[in-house]
């Protein structure tokens, strides 16, 4: 074996990390998750699909059957699978969106895609518009490509559409991220009047809007909401992903794009990851017409609403006298405001002493962070085991028990 090379004391300090990775913050979401293993946590953190709600037979079958053919395990077109995308646009139609299979590029989850976007769309400095408070893995992507964000307030739980106009007249933004239906962290939905707004706001002010709708499909109550891009399609960017319908290890997202920015999308993913595995779409694809995806997402959407129901039922014992929170029509998320002078992370440990967690919201922020929010994923545990994790809650808080 050769010697390595001598390594002498005066040898140069190597480069320091960028700039852009240094301004990224850490996740407590993930921070929280290794908190969390052991069996007797009952944790309220991460946003988790229930696992024995995926549906582990037919996804098998899925595999089984595209695995027949050995094009599965081949390279293919960075856009992704034609059947897969024809099955996403077919999808948009019966949401009475008219999308071509061109128009979408699927990618290795949804987070891929705002990595791509931010990758297209931002320059170093740019300006970009988001909710306040806005999911935080969009605020690490967007800190990652050195945008400059700013947060638009709410007023309650209503978007402050003047401040959006204000903030947009003043700093002229790349775009405005959003998304408009049960919002993670919040579990808010735009209703059609502000949906009508935002998209004016953009016509007017000359910015793109990107739609991120994880979790559109599963509500629980109250009517669905038309998509974004049916008020400004030439503005609009949309999102989506099958991790909370079929499972999130299966990594499939896309994006639905617009004409101008494609290309420039299309060569992000290229220089990405080349293509998304191309068994997973493949077995995405035929999973979604064998017949079997609707009845699962039906099962989903029953248990989810028993889950929500179960937390909301609890929570008023649960939570200090003069909190507030609100109840989301779906999605996974209950987004509470503890009294004055708390503060949700200094409280944490003593939750996590009683084996319970939850996720503190100042990481939410872009700005100024309110330090008495937490968020509350109910989707994981059964009832009995939300009524239990918020008994113990409100034992820490000295609120139940």
């Amino acid at each position: 074996m050769p010697t390595p090379p001598h390594t002498t004391a005066s040898a140069r300090a190597l480069p320091s990390r960028s700039q852009r990775a240094g301004s990224a913050k850490t996740s407590p979401v993930r921070d929280l998750l290794a908190l969390t293993e052991r069996p007797e946590v009952i944790s309220f953190a991460g946003g988790l699909p229930a696992p024995e709600l995926f549906d582990l037979d037919g996804i098998r079958a899925s595999f089984d059957a595209v695995l027949g053919s050995p094009g599965v395990l081949q390279y293919s077109t960075s856009e992704g699978s034609g059947a897969l995308r024809e099955e996403v646009a077919r999808r948009y139609a019966v949401d009475g969106l008219a999308t071509a299979a061109s128009e979408v590029i699927i990618t290795t989850g949804s987070q891929q895609g705002l990595g791509l976007l931010a990758t297209s769309l931002i320059d170093p400095g740019d300006t970009i518009l988001v909710e306040e408070p806005c999911y935080l893995a969009a605020l690490q992507t967007f800190a990652l490509a050195g945008a400059r964000v700013i947060g638009v307030p709410y007023v309650g739980d209503e978007l402050d559409l003047d401040a959006l106009d204000r903030l947009a007249a003043e700093n002229a933004p790349k775009f405005f991220y959003t998304v408009p239906t049960f919002q993670n962290p919040t579990g808010r939905t735009h209703d059609v009047d502000t949906r009508g707004r935002i998209a004016d706001a953009a016509q007017r002010n000359g910015f793109r809007i990107i739609e991120d709708e994880p979790y559109r499909q599963l509500r629980y109550s109250g009517e669905a909401l038309p998509s974004l891009a049916a008020f400004a399609p030439d503005h609009v960017v949309s999102l989506g992903s099958f991790s909370k319908v079929i499972a999130p290890g299966l990594r499939i997202g896309w994006i639905r794009t617009t004409p101008d920015i494609r290309p420039t999308v299309t060569i992000a993913k290229q220089a990405a990851d080349l293509h998304t595995s191309t068994v997973d779409q493949a077995a995405a694809a035929h999973y979604l017409v064998s017949g079997r995806g609707e009845p699962a997402l039906e099962r989903i959407r029953s248990a989810y609403a028993e889950r929500r129901d179960a937390m909301l039922e609890a929570l008023p014992t649960a939570l200090p006298e003069g909190s507030s929170w609100n109840r989301p029509d779906g999605g996974m998320f209950v987004w509470v405001r503890l009294p004055e002078g708390m503060d949700a992370a200094a409280t944490l440990g003593a939750a996590l002493a009683r084996d319970v967690a939850y996720v503190p919201g100042a990481a939410f922020f872009s700005g100024e962070p309110d330090e008495r929010t937490l968020r509350l994923s109910f989707t994981t545990y059964p009832p009995a085991s939300i009524r239990e994790g918020l008994s113990r809650l409100g034992t820490a808080w000295g609120a139940g028990g």
